[in-house]
This record gives C-alpha cells, structure tokens and sequence, in this order.
C-alpha cells in the first residue's frame, strides 16, 4: 500500500478527535495473577493494586481503539505485567549502569517473543513511563504506514497523557514538564528535529539534547492536533518517504509555510501555554471486580521474573542459573524447562534445547511458545532443505498459532516452510497475516516484498521496498533497494510481454533495462538486471554439513566457500555475499575459515551448489 494510502487511513481516523531465588519470596506477600480479557499482571503488591493495574491498560487499550476507529486492537507479541510492591523489588530486573540499576518507576522491556512491563506500585504515578512504551507497542501493532522517530515519540508521548475516571477519558494534555524544558534548554529547528534518526546522537546520547528531542517532538504533536494539521502528516510524509524531497521542501509542501514560520508557530504555541486536550466517554465495561485472581506459588513467580532476565541482555547469564535452581526442586516445572530450552537455543547448543523442549510440551502441551521454539530449533539444526522435516516444523508452527492466533513470529516461520515446501501461493497469504500482526517490522515487510515477487507480483512488492530503503538498518536498506532493482525490472518486463522465469524453472530470464521500454515482445536480450528472488525453491534444495575451508571474495559480490564434508570437498557460490541469508553471524564475511558450517543449497553440478543460507555452527 501507498505511504500516502495508508497513512490517510491511520490519521483521518486520529483526525476524528480534531537475582531472584527462592529465599527471596521466603515470609514475602503472596504473589497473585489478575487476568483481565487482554492481560496478565503478576503482582505481590496486593490483589487490590493487580485489579488496578489491569484496569488501567484495558481502559487505555480501548481508548486506543476508539482513536484508531478498531473494534480489534492487537499487539504485535505477548506482553506480561509485572507490578512490583516497591522499589528495591523493581531494581532486581532494573537495566544496569556501571554495573548498578538504575533508578526507574516503570519499564518497558521488549522481546522477540514477549514482552514485558514492570511497574513500582509504591510510586504516585508508575503509569506514565510504561504507557508510553506501550502506546508504541500499540503503533507496532495497529499501524502499517511508516514515519519518523519524532513522529512516533511525540505520539507516544501525547497518548500516554491519557487519564481516566469513571466518567471521562482524556487525551492529550501537555506534560508541565515538557514546557519547563523547551523554556529552559530552548527548541531545535524544525528541520533538524524531522531529520533526527534512530541512530542520531540526539536520539540515544542522555542529556538535553535527547531531553528536547523529546519534549519538541511531544510538543509538536499536540500542536498539529490543536490547528487541524494531522490530515496534513500524509503529505509529508509521501513527500519524504515516496518521493524522498528534502525536509526544507516537504514541510512547506504538506503545512503551506516554511520551517523557519513553523519554528515561529511553534514558539509561539508553547510560549502561550493553552493546549486543547480531548474527552471520550470512560470506556464501558470495565469492571476490575470480573477479573479472574488467582494465588501463585513461590517457584512460579520465580521462573516469570527469570523470564524477564533471560529477555534481558544484562541478566541473561542469570537468567538460566535461575531456570535451573528452579528445575533442581521442581524439575517438571514446564515455564523453567521452557526457558531453559530458550537458553540453550540461543547459545546454539540444540541438543540440550531440543531434550528441554520435549519435556516443556511434556507437562504443557498448550503453551504456543514451547511448540514455537521446537519449530524454530528444527530449523535452525537443519535448515529449511531437504533433510529438515517440514511437515514436523509445520505441525509445530500450526499448532502455536492454534493456541496463540496472533502469533506473528509463528506466521513468519511458517510462511518460509510453506514456501520451502513448494507452495509459495500459500506462503505468500500466510507472510500477508505476519505481516497484519506486526505491520511495522521492517523484516517482514522486507519478506513479503521477496514473497511478492517470487509470486510475480512486482508492484506489490514495489510499494512495501521503497519505505523501506529508508529503514534504520544499514544492511536492510541496502537489500531493500536491491530488491527495488529487481522489483522494477521484473514489473518493466511483464510490461513489455517478457516472460520472467522463476527459480525452479530452466533459466534465469535476463532483461535490458535500457531495451524494454521499446522492445518487442518477444525481445529477449543481454541485462543489467537478474531477477532472482531468494526464498523460492530452484528444484529440490539440499543441505549440507561440513568445515568451512575458506572463502573467495575475488569477485564481488560473489562468493565461493570451499566446504570439507567427510572427504569430499565443495565449491558453493554465494551469488551476492551483501544478501545473502547468513544465520549465526551479523553478517557475511570472506575472512571466515576452519568453521563448521551448515548450507542450504541447490546442486550446479559435482561438487558443486548454488548457496540459499549458510550457517556458522
């Protein structure tokens, strides 16, 4: 979809508003679960305060909804709550500075596969730190169109102003905070805060440059809402994203004035101090008393917060010392095996991440994360070739996304073996819903675009790559635009009648990009482009295991691995090193040597493949 199409769609309907072991628990309150329709809080603060919290992010959730105009509001992986009944509790999962916590009233921690936030009941007011991080969840979720950082903080911020009585919700009050700081520090041009990137120093480097960064881009926000201007953002950001103008030309463009009057307007907006903020009615149905409380037992409340270490790069060591503690007194405790099958996995170790995921879905069947990761580990082991076992990682994928159905990592998964299985139509649909789950991943974005292609479906494909070329990851934005290369080759040849040939057929069709706006039909003629997109079968694909001898990059982008297995050796080509699907390293390198390595390939001839992936082991 369009930038423009689908950035329309999303602002009109905002327009509308114009270490823990067991001793630690010894003699402690009983830790409770509150569940809610849309969340679990584990708390030891008291059922009372679980209630509330729960409370709070539904009725956030549903005001989200009502902004969005959504009956269905989703999020893009599982989330847990955690209410802690005090500080120092909330320091045990605390970030690490100099190798001490850090002082917080709330956090938001992100995973793969879960994410979590962890809130100071003892604090005045813990909610306004993680609902901003969560309303960014909630844009992850919910909103396909792409934009800027400035953008998505100023909107994070504006909405995590919510409060809500049992009257009113209202949004979009000005932080007196914010004002403080734009009065003191002062403001940056407009211009230099639209360009601020995800990984510009204004945006990560602590103090006030990042601290007006985001009080400006909040500020912002809620003057465009206050003069009518979001309807506006479309055209801005079609301008930027689609037609890649310079800032100093879109915003005069898409706001009618320039950035040095929209540095004036906005001065004069803050300095007055008179914002609009907008009243819904209190969400209906909200009743903390329906919510299910349920006790839980120490080792219980202790594999949750291992499982906050293990999502946490400061205490993931701990975190599998904590699973096995767990496991030496309780060793069927499925939540324990389950993470310490995590653990393993992530070390690559997937002999022991395979025996603990056997028995996790032993004491739980039901659990979409176990039978998730057990698909995962037979792709990682072998591959998604020829001796991966499919139908067993499809079993596993379907049966995850039966318990969990909007597991979006699940969809992605099994949308590669459906491909790799030899229906690519069916991946196709299936990438589509991973997509729907997660719009804003920039990965399955990028997939889809491949899937499109290998679907002949150049235009689809087109519209997801030029985004995201603008993408914060280097080594994305780069395959991106040559993605877009072969994207706009493949659509000027369908055009001209040229029949483009898959992989899995006889050849690859090579078409003059300079020729095809005036060839015939049936011209087919020396290229500048190849259309080879990467995830479809060329035939049967094999998998081999072996020691990565060494690697000739003598003519780039190409590759050639000398690969020892048993007594043979193999030259695999790598047709583009920059692109190719590299698992177990950042990325390609042509200094790799004596490494075991996995392959996926497809046979060229004896001793000789065409390489897919390649896995450092």
């Amino acid at each position: 979809m369009p930038v423009r199409v689908a950035f329309v769609h999303f602002l009109l309907s905002l327009a509308m508003l114009c270490s823990f072991a067991s001793s630690a628990f010894a003699g402690e309150p009983q830790w409770i679960e509150v569940h809610s329709p849309h969340f679990s809080v584990v708390t030891d603060a008291g059922e009372k305060r679980g209630r509330e919290a729960a409370m709070r992010f539904e009725q956030m959730r549903v005001v989200f909804g009502e902004l969005l105009t959504k009956v269905n509001v989703s999020l893009p992986v599982p989330l847990q709550i955690v209410a802690f009944r005090n500080s120092k509790e909330l320091r045990q999962v605390a970030p690490l500075w100099h190798g001490k916590p850090i002082e917080l009233a709330g956090l938001f921690q992100s995973g793969e596969d879960r994410s979590f936030i962890m809130l100071d009941m003892s604090v005045e007011n813990p909610w306004s730190v993680v609902f901003h991080e969560y309303a960014h969840q909630l844009m992850n979720g919910n909103i396909s169109a792409p934009t800027d950082p400035w953008f998505d903080e100023g909107f994070a911020e504006y909405f995590s102003s919510i409060e809500v009585d049992s009257k009113q919700a209202r949004v979009g009050k000005v932080p007196e905070i914010d004002y403080r700081i734009l009065q003191q520090d002062g403001f940056m041009h407009i211009a230099d805060l639209f360009k601020v990137r995800h990984d510009s120093t204004a945006y990560n480097e602590s103090g006030d440059h990042r601290t007006v960064f985001y009080a400006e881009s909040a500020m912002v926000v809620h003057y465009l809402y206050d003069n009518n201007l979001i309807p506006k953002m479309a055209a801005y950001f079609e301008d930027v994203i689609d037609k890649k103008m310079p800032v100093e030309a879109s915003i005069p463009e898409a706001f009618g004035m320039s950035p040095a009057q929209f540095d004036k307007e906005l001065r004069q907006y803050t300095s007055a101090g008179l914002y609009k903020y907008y009243a819904l009615p209190s969400p209906p149905g909200i009743d903390s008393k329906d919510y299910a409380a349920t006790p839980l037992n120490a080792v219980d409340a202790e594999a949750i917060l291992a499982d906050i270490h293990l999502h946490s790069t400061d205490y993931r060591d701990r975190a599998m010392a904590e699973f096995q503690d767990i496991l030496k007194t309780n060793p069927d405790h499925p939540a324990a095996l389950r993470g310490l099958g995590y653990s393993y996995l992530e070390k690559q170790d997937y002999q022991h991440a395979g025996e603990y995921f056997r028995r996790a879905a032993q004491r739980d069947s039901k659990d979409p994360r176990v039978h998730y990761f057990s698909a995962m580990l037979m792709s990682r082991e072998r591959g998604l070739g020829s001796e991966a076992d499919l139908p067993a990682i499809t079993k596993e994928l379907e049966t995850a996304i039966a318990l969990d159905p909007s597991f979006a990592d699940a969809y992605s998964l099994l949308a590669f073996a459906q491909t790799y299985a030899g229906d690519p139509v069916k991946g196709l649909n299936t990438m589509q819903k991973a997509v729907s789950l997660s719009p804003r991943k920039p990965g399955y974005r990028f997939n889809l675009a491949t899937m499109y292609l290998n679907n002949r479906k150049p235009d689809e494909a087109i519209a997801l790559l030029r985004p995201l070329q603008r993408t914060e990851t280097p080594q994305l934005a780069a395959q991106a635009s040559e993605r877009l290369q072969q994207a706009e080759a493949m659509k000027q040849a369908m055009a001209a009648g040229v029949h483009i040939v898959m992989p899995g057929e006889k050849a690859i069709q090579r078409v003059a990009s300079k020729q095809l706006s005036n060839a015939p039909a049936q011209v087919e003629t020396t290229a500048q482009a190849e259309i080879v997109p990467v995830a479809a079968p060329q035939g049967p694909p094999k998998f081999l295991k072996g020691k990565l001898v060494s690697v000739d990059c003598s003519a780039p982008p190409a590759a050639i691995l000398t690969v020892m297995s048993g007594s043979k050796t193999w030259k695999m080509k790598v047709s583009d090193s920059k692109h190719v699907i590299v698992i177990g390293a950042d990325d390609f390198s042509c200094s790799w040597t004596d490494q075991k390595v996995a392959v996926n390939y497809h046979e060229t001839g004896e001793g000789e493949g065409s390489v897919m992936t390649v896995e450092l082991q």
